[in-house]
């Protein structure tokens, strides 16, 4: 790839600004002036709305920001986007963070758009799943790059998480198909279908999903609407927190969705998923398994999404509760009075929870 000096970011047609390289290879970011006019600030706590230049630290995004690097894919994205790369003989550890934001373009992730875009356009017949899960398959299991590598890449390229995954578009809806990771049981489809059921019938706003050709997990995307494309940071991208690691407490979760969006309601509902969560046993509950959403003018969570039962970090929750990797009621009941939920709602939803779970046979944690 040619090199690249600056990439500008667009959202809903809008420019946004303009980022470049440090001497250091730190990203420098500086908001257009027309968007400080008419604008909002797409990361409220590292790139307030204002003139001015901002530069990035150095951790946890090896020099970027965390509102872009949600846009670049990671896990099974970054397989593909490496493979890909390495079969049309560029070396994809050469790259420079401006080079990667290109590539994404105007299909990544969210409502932000990179140019110059590089991203591959154009329409191509869609495989059968089958035929994609089997290629998917071989890309995890050896060096593989198949005679699909480049129709995986568009499909899969921008996404993120360890899963594999394509965007689809069908029946004129914007769907996230899942496929089975290698380790993976072999209903894994059904079982996340099955809690994304569950998690609805506990009152938890979710996105449509449906379970396609009876086996594999499709998620409607919620980052697409009607009106358009919805701008949507991670918790990761948004405190700068590595999801790698244990790097949050749900007390600071529910703190900063206070803060953000100004609304208690959006913290019950943040609330009610940290309770799934523990009573499902779903321990992989990372910084960039929580999302906002800016609609409207307004900040609001995201529906939820990637709520299954999983081993967190060590088997333990990977956003702690009060402190704790596996929480005891006394741990939720603290965590909800931080943020001025008091004890009876707290219960109520606790105990709400648990019925709807116990009654469906998915109550996979007892707490004390």
């Amino acid at each position: 790839m040619d090199n690249i000096g600056i990439v500008e970011v667009f959202y809903n047609n809008n420019k946004v600004g303009q980022i470049v390289l440090t001497t250091h290879y730190l990203c420098a970011f500086e908001y257009d002036s027309d968007f400080i006019k008419t604008g909002f600030s797409i990361s409220p706590y590292h790139l307030p709305l204002r003139t001015g230049l901002f530069i990035a630290p150095k951790a946890p995004f090896w020099g970027g920001f965390g509102v872009f690097d949600d846009s670049l894919p990671d896990g099974w994205g970054s397989l593909l986007l490496d493979r890909y790369l390495r079969n049309k003989g560029i070396d994809p550890e050469k790259l420079s963070i401006l080079q990667r934001l290109a590539l994404v373009g105007t299909a990544g992730r969210g409502a932000l758009e990179y140019f110059p875009d590089h991203s591959l356009s154009g329409e191509t017949a869609f495989l059968e799943l089958d035929v994609l899960s089997a290629e998917t398959e071989k890309m995890l299991s050896t060096d593989y790059a198949g005679e699909n590598l480049d129709l995986l890449y568009k499909y899969g390229g921008s996404s993120g998480g360890a899963r594999p995954k394509v965007f689809a578009t069908i029946d004129n809806r914007q769907w996230l198909i899942k496929f089975k990771a290698a380790f993976d049981p072999k209903e894994i489809g059904k079982t996340e279908y099955e809690y994304s059921l569950l998690a609805r019938k506990c009152g938890i706003l979710m996105p449509d999903t449906r379970l396609f050709e009876n086996k594999y997990f499709g998620v409607e995307r919620f980052d697409r609407m009607a009106i358009g494309k919805i701008h949507t940071i991670s918790v990761a991208g948004l405190l700068h927190a590595d999801y790698r690691i244990p790097s949050l407490d749900y007390s600071d979760l529910l703190k900063v969705c206070l803060n953000l969006t100004k609304n208690i309601n959006e913290v019950y509902a943040l609330f009610k998923l940290m309770v799934f969560n523990i009573v499902i046993s779903n321990r992989d509950d990372h910084a960039r398994n929580f999302s906002f959403q800016y609609k409207n003018g307004n900040w609001n969570l995201s529906p939820a999404y990637d709520i299954l039962p999983s081993t967190g970090f060590n088997g333990f929750h990977t956003t702690t509760i009060n402190g704790q990797g596996d929480p005891k009621m006394k741990d939720i009941l603290h965590v909800a009075s931080e943020v001025c939920i008091s004890e009876k709602i707290a219960k109520d939803i606790i105990g709400q929870v648990i019925e709807t779970c116990r009654k469906q046979g998915k109550q996979n944690y007892i707490l004390s």
